[in-house]
């Protein structure tokens, strides 16, 4: 694959749900010649020209899990986010193969723009195995997804770039059990969060390409639970948010084209970072991720207490 094959220019306008499939299916790098297997990837357009993180995360898991035995899945990753992606210029990825054990295999990725590494991960690969099961329970009194107004419900009469990328451009569905943060923060103040989320179309029967995709969605709203705390939507003014670190684990099989349930908190907000954890859990209850991530949370020394109001106006998602 060359540079042009993997996606300079971006992906075409299609349909949400194939723009991430054809987002997820890398390429091998012609010519490389290093002590790492190279795989190469289109970014996604963005209004703000950065790459998304779930984006890189899924892609990562993708190339990863090329380099190792069919009957192995992801079962954990860590990643660190690095530097902010250029969503203008394809990603080479490059994984290391640290190990291959009788049940595990273990893989670090690297991903590049430009010859430096904008993320960099370590995932656990497993072959099928039996044992010992419980599981933490699915809460109770959830408003059903088809009772929820959807993104485009929410956004789609503001004329803005943002507004219409989150609204028809995404491949998710996501739909808030609480009032969404988008452009307000109503309701109580409290270190928690939950959304429905599904594809919009089917995906393929892949196994691993519902892992890399969750992955993908598990990025969209996780530090909601620490704004939330605090009073704060995406646009309140001078704020500035980015996932700093990223750690996943695959418990049960999934699939993303069905409802899912994503329940977040936030167990504690210091030093201008938010620690946010979720668990996942598929329609008919079964326990099928659970996500941790730390991000940057700055506001101007005016909003540092809880007593302002939001605006319609200010930043939706900056980098460091």
């Amino acid at each position: 694959m060359t540079e042009a094959e993997a996606g300079l220019q971006g992906l075409p306008t299609q349909d949400p749900t194939s723009s991430l499939i054809q987002l997820l299916n890398l390429g091998e790098l012609e010519g490389a010649r290093t002590d790492e297997d190279i795989f190469m990837g289109p970014s996604q357009q963005q209004p703000r020209h950065r790459v998304f993180g779930g984006q890189v995360l899924a892609q990562s898991l993708v190339a990863g899990s090329r380099t190792v035995d069919a009957d192995r899945s992801v079962h954990s990753m860590h990643g660190y986010f690095l530097r902010p992606g250029d969503a203008n210029k394809p990603i080479t990825f490059g994984v290391q193969r640290l190990r291959d054990g009788r049940s595990f295999s273990a893989r670090r990725v690297h991903a590049y723009q430009e010859g430096m590494p904008i993320l960099s991960m370590i995932a656990s690969f497993q072959a099928e195995d039996e044992g010992i099961e419980h599981q933490s329970e699915m809460p109770a009194g959830i408003p059903d997804p088809e009772s929820l107004p959807s993104t485009a419900d929410l956004l789609g009469k503001f004329d803005h770039p943002v507004a219409r990328h989150w609204a028809y451009e995404r491949p998710f569905d996501i739909r808030h059990v609480d009032p969404a943060l988008y452009v307000s923060a109503e309701g109580p103040r409290e270190a928690r969060n939950a959304v429905w989320m599904k594809t919009f179309g089917p995906m393929p029967d892949d196994a691993g390409l519902h892992r890399a995709a969750l992955a993908y969605a598990s990025d969209y709203t996780l530090l909601e639970s620490v704004l939330r705390r605090h009073g704060m939507s995406w646009i309140t003014p001078g704020m500035s948010v980015a996932s700093l670190d990223h750690a996943m684990w695959w418990h049960r099989p999934v699939r993303v084209d069905e409802w899912l349930l994503y329940v977040q908190e936030s167990p504690s907000a210091q030093g201008a970072r938010g620690l946010a954890t979720g668990r996942i859990f598929s329609r008919d209850g079964r326990h099928v991720a659970t996500v941790a991530q730390e991000g940057m949370v700055r506001v101007p020394n005016e909003l540092k207490n809880d007593d302002f109001k939001d605006t319609a106006q200010g930043a939706v998602q900056t980098a460091i």
